[in-house]
């Protein structure tokens, strides 16, 4: 998530039908966050950001189908194509003790029980049994689950992970 509080969920990656429908490549949790009257800010490659409100939004297949005010045909909406969507951090709903959105997690950094430095993580990827940390650092990448064995404190006010690594990992 950038300084300005927008929060990257997605991708425009085509368009559906006629009537100016854009398929959105989602990257959150679940298609829900796309409600109806909310704003998503696409940020197209050549750097020009646009709002948009949504008027009507439904998953199919693996992209969530989006029909956004203002958007009527097929070729307006095919200009839309490669744009990043962003909604605002603020409208995500509060989180529960001990659970945490990905972006508040992407770019801290991971050091173990014993003080050593990993590295940063720069992604993290879901495997449906739980979740994988993608940790960097200038020569090595390191995957980490997101298990309660590793995942020792999670400290966002330091930006920091403390780890305890299975064996192997060390």
């Amino acid at each position: 998530m950038g300084k300005n509080g927008l929060l990257l969920i997605g991708k425009i990656v085509g368009v559906h039908g006629i009537r100016g429908t854009v398929k959105i490549l989602s990257h959150a949790e679940s298609w829900e966050i796309f409600k109806p009257g909310g704003t998503i800010l696409s940020k197209h490659p050549s750097g020009q950001k646009t709002p948009y409100i949504i008027h009507k939004a439904r998953p199919h297949k693996r992209v969530v189908l989006i029909d956004l005010e203002g958007i009527t045909d097929r070729s307006t909406a095919q200009s839309l194509s490669g744009a990043e969507v962003y909604i605002e951090k603020k409208v995500l709903p509060p989180l529960e003790d001990g659970t945490y959105y990905w972006a508040d997690l992407i770019g801290l950094a991971v050091i173990t029980t014993t003080g050593r430095s990993l590295g940063r993580i720069q992604k993290i990827l879901p495997t449906g049994s739980n979740d994988v940390l993608v940790v960097k650092n200038d020569n090595d990448e390191i995957l980490i689950p997101m298990i309660e064995a590793v995942i020792i404190e999670i400290d966002l006010k330091h930006q920091c992970i403390q780890v305890n690594l299975p064996e192997g990992l060390t």
